[in-house]
């Protein structure tokens, strides 16, 4: 014989204390008893049966009623509607179970249906059924016309404001993370919260819908049961018409009442839980708080008892009563208010004040939200706007080598519904709006798209762009046009916004990072630099100019190397830039390389160089541009022409110049073409491959 103590194997007969184990499981109980309520459905059971399990209806009705009472908040209950579900259905299954006993025992008497079934209807008849068959029908009336219609709109409308206040509570949670009041693990408590929030009033307005059909099938059977029970008894066991009226009637009544008492405290339970939204502490300690605690409300109620108690013919000792309570519980409420209150002096302890620096913080990125975009913080479909920031800040961090200040998002009333305005260190930096329940559709050649829709420029980039419905979505790809959906094109936007401020964005600070998060290898080496040979001041000045042409620092040990080589011999930033970019050749040739692996370039005619190196002036570091105003406009005449020509053929390529003139001819260039790269012949890789498609 096996051990019970031994594990149950395949082909093996589980041992009792196996089956006793899986039984006490949570999930095997439940699945039990669901199995068990629609056993109750189909097959009879004995009366002593029936009063057992009606037993267990009603206290567990008592026990549902004392949770809602005590708990403090509504969500520590979100069971709830799955409760109200399987209790309804097991009073309907003792329904049918208690009337197959009446109409198949009820011609032995009126315990025929089990003894709690007749204590109550004997209880409720005091004699005659036709008052038995009012109080039940009051019972019903009140369960599911008051009781059980008012939960259920109460729980409609929190469900409906709970549902349009979650993007708001959602803003103002990321909103908490990005300025640093919560961390991470709050911020994820706080929209589980919120989500159960939701679901938990959702869940409870539809499950308010099965008490309400508990009440009209209760009707229904009980209408069965006096008339199929009075057919029956007469007909068929031939009992007096009047014995038979009054046996099944009392049994009915019984039954329904056994059933609708159960649902009215199920129902009570509801109530209570639905109308604590907002409310903490247990039901008495709120009704306390907010009925029993006004002196002046008291004192009305105690005049107006004792103005009733005098009044010919009222009873004098209720009112009475009641008009001294609250006149003594008023008195004793005034008499605690205009006590001092008590205040707990510590000595030496100074008043903390919030200090006033905190006053002058700035947001180093805030992006400001129209009302109508706030959907776009908790969107159902995945892209929601914080994922993708959090994506394109990991993306920036990557390619250009230092982590992104974290982005703040607020909404802006001043702003019009579906616009937003991103800012830079509190400055406005772009603007924009965008239409949610859209698509922004776009011609990758530049034209107009012709799909119906408002016609509009794209933020970013000023493209001719137009807002379609999403219904066209499958039309404008049919038609090769890109789509983008809302979020999309409010984070491309900050993307550009990102790359063009990102000399301001790094910071003191933040080159401090970056010098301590070096690997420990490479920790010497800013030890021999900074202070002795360069000031940290000077590097993020190096840093801010790398950035300024959108080149990446994440190789920052070969920025330093270069910077050390430079800085013994001249202390211009503009020459340390121009050492530090040849160090990178490999990493720039490889950054602006075409889909063929060949770096397209575009040269200056030599006439071009003489004319720019000889228009430098000054000696030493201190060499400037001086280019004739007609001269200056040929060059960006022939740079436009060129370039354009280039992106014609499907080329992006780089102005090729020589090292001496590169940083002038760059200032010049950033001001009409910004993101056009300038390399000098000392930054391209020996074994770059070179593909010249212009010559200016």
């Amino acid at each position: 014989m096996a051990d019970a103590s031994v594990p149950s194997r395949y082909g093996q007969t589980p041992t009792a204390r196996e089956v006793l184990g899986w039984v006490a499981r949570g999930e095997v109980a439940l699945a039990l008893g669901v199995v068990g309520i629609v056993v109750l459905l189909i097959l009879p059971i004995p009366a002593f049966m029936l009063d057992m399990l009606l037993a267990i209806s009603i206290t567990s009705a008592v026990l549902i009623l004392m949770t809602s009472l005590l708990i403090k908040n509504p969500l520590e209950f979100t069971g709830f509607p799955m409760v109200l579900l399987v209790t309804t259905l097991f009073r309907l299954a003792l329904n049918i179970a208690s009337t197959r006993l009446i109409l198949g025992h009820g011609h032995k008497g009126v315990h025929g249906a089990g003894h709690i079934i007749e204590a109550f209807g004997k209880l409720m008849t005091g004699g005659s059924f036709v008052i038995g068959l009012i109080v039940f029908a009051i019972l019903v009336i009140v369960n599911f016309t008051v009781i059980t219609k008012g939960s259920g709109r109460i729980a409609e409308v929190a469900a409906r404001f709970t549902l349009d206040s979650m993007p708001g509570k959602q803003m103002a949670i990321d909103a908490d993370l990005s300025s640093g009041l919560i961390d991470e693990t709050e911020a994820k408590r706080r929209r589980k919260e919120l989500e159960q929030e939701s679901t938990f009033f959702g869940a409870m307005d539809g499950a308010s819908k099965f008490v309400r059909g508990d009440a009209v099938a209760g009707l229904i059977i009980v209408g069965i049961n006096i008339i199929g029970g009075i057919l029956i008894g007469v007909l068929q066991h031939h009992i007096p018409i009047g014995q038979a009226a009054t046996t099944y009637t009392l049994m009915t009544i019984g039954d329904g009442l056994v059933s609708q008492i159960p649902a009215l405290i199920i129902s009570i339970a509801a109530g209570f839980l639905v109308s604590k939204s907002g409310v903490e502490g247990s039901a008495d300690k709120a009704l306390v708080t907010q009925l029993a605690m006004n002196p002046v409300a008291l004192g009305m109620v105690s005049a107006a008892a004792g103005v009733i108690a005098i009044v010919p013919g009222m009873p004098i000792l209720p009112f009475s009563a009641i008009s001294i309570g609250a006149g003594v519980l008023a008195w004793r409420r005034s008499q605690k208010a205009m006590e001092p209150p008590k205040v707990e002096i510590v000595p030496d302890t100074p008043a903390q004040e919030e200090p006033i620096a905190q006053t002058l913080a700035i947001d180093e990125i805030k992006i400001e939200l129209g009302y109508g975009l706030l959907g776009l913080i908790n969107d159902l479909e995945g892209r929601r706007l914080t994922d993708q920031i959090k994506a394109l800040r990991k993306t920036l961090a990557a390619d250009y080598g230092f982590v992104m200040p974290s982005v703040r998002i607020l909404d802006n009333m001043r702003l019009a519904s579906q616009g937003y305005c991103i800012r830079i260190k509190e400055m406005e930096a772009g603007a924009g709006e965008v239409r949610l329940g859209h698509m922004m559709a776009m011609d990758p050649r530049g034209g107009q798209v012709e799909l119906p829709g408002e016609h509009v420029k794209e933020p970013a980039f000023g493209l001719p762009a137009t807002w379609v419905d999403e219904n066209l979505r499958e039309e404008a790809t049919f038609r090769g046009y890109t789509i983008v959906d809302p979020a999309t094109v409010l984070t491309t936007h900050l993307t550009e916004i990102l790359k063009e401020n990102m000399p301001d964005l790094l910071s003191y600070a933040e080159v401090q990072k970056l010098l301590k998060d070096l690997p420990a290898e490479q920790k010497k080496l800013v030890e021999d630099l900074i202070p002795s040979v360069i000031t940290a001041t000077t590097v993020q000045r190096v840093l801010q100019a790398l950035l300024r042409e959108r080149v990446s620092i994440r190789d920052l040990p070969a920025i330093l190397e270069g910077i050390g080589e430079a800085a013994p011999h001249t202390s211009s930033v503009t020459l340390l830039v121009e050492q530090v970019r040849a160090r990178l050749a490999r990493q720039l040739s490889f950054a602006h390389r075409g889909e063929d692996g060949a770096l397209p370039i575009v040269t200056l005619t030599p006439e071009w160089e003489n004319t720019f190196a000889d228009s430098l002036v000054g000696t030493g570091d201190d060499k400037q541009l001086a280019l004739a105003p007609s001269r200056l406009q040929d060059f960006v005449r022939g740079v436009r022409d060129v370039f354009e020509r280039a992106a014609l053929a499907g080329d992006s390529p780089v102005l090729l110049t020589s090292p001496t003139i590169r940083p002038y001819v760059r200032s010049i260039i950033e001001r009409f073409r910004g993101q056009t790269p300038v390399m000098s012949q000392n930054e391209v890789h020996p074994r770059a491959k070179l593909k010249t498609v212009g010559t200016i």
